[in-house]
């Protein structure tokens, strides 16, 4: 459904901040509305209080994609239901914006804005994707990124339910701390067999 769409603004959301990096790029008005993306109508009714409110959101998201990656399916859905509570959402049937080749409306199914501020806008948006793509897909979809210090979120679209990391960055990354830890491990090895000879050698002449 077209609405799973929607569940990339919660990975945007969650991602402006990167906690183990001390990192946060949500600071500004300016920083809200490019969350936005192309719904520029949404976005410029952003205000200052806007990026307080966002920053509480983004904490109650980031526990739901936790929840789901450390497997813990019920908590994951009881945060998001409680956020969708919260900020409810008004669907509509749209399309006479989009037209087939004979002229006719592309129906489909659109989130109706009648929220009262930027933030309450955008989180029911998002969170409404987000339970359409863990209802469709499954909530073993929603992960946090296993590369060290990255904790971003991301969406699971794979189709044997494999990803791990939230970019081919981070997977080639921990893809090649993994390979220099294998190999500090092998020197090591070959180290010590090579030492084990001559302390035998050492006790024997003792």
């Amino acid at each position: 459904m077209e609405l799973t769409y929607y569940s990339d603004y919660a990975v945007r959301l969650v991602n402006t901040e990167q906690p183990e990096r001390g990192e946060d790029t949500l600071t500004s008005v300016e920083a809200v509305r490019e969350l936005f993306g192309g719904a520029q109508q949404a976005a410029r009714r952003a205000t200052e209080s806007d990026v307080t409110r966002l920053r509480t959101v983004r904490a109650r998201l980031r526990a739901v994609f936790e929840a789901a990656d450390r497997g813990d399916e019920v908590l994951a859905v009881d945060l998001l239901n409680a956020l969708m509570m919260e900020f409810p959402v008004s669907p509509q049937v749209s399309g006479h914006e989009h037209r087939d080749d004979d002229g006719r409306p592309k129906w489909h199914m659109h989130i109706a804005d009648h929220a009262a501020n930027a933030t309450a806008g955008f989180t029911a948006t998002a969170c409404m994707g987000l339970a359409f793509h863990l209802t469709e897909l499954g909530v073993d979809r929603l992960g946090i990124c296993e590369a060290k210090p990255c904790r971003n979120a991301y969406l699971d679209t794979s189709t044997n339910r494999s990803r791990r990391y939230c970019s081919d960055r981070c997977a080639t990354r921990a893809n090649v701390a993994a390979y220099r830890a294998r190999k500090r491990l092998e020197s090591g090895r070959t180290a010590d067999s090579a030492q084990e000879p001559q302390a035998s050698a050492a006790r024997g002449e003792r």
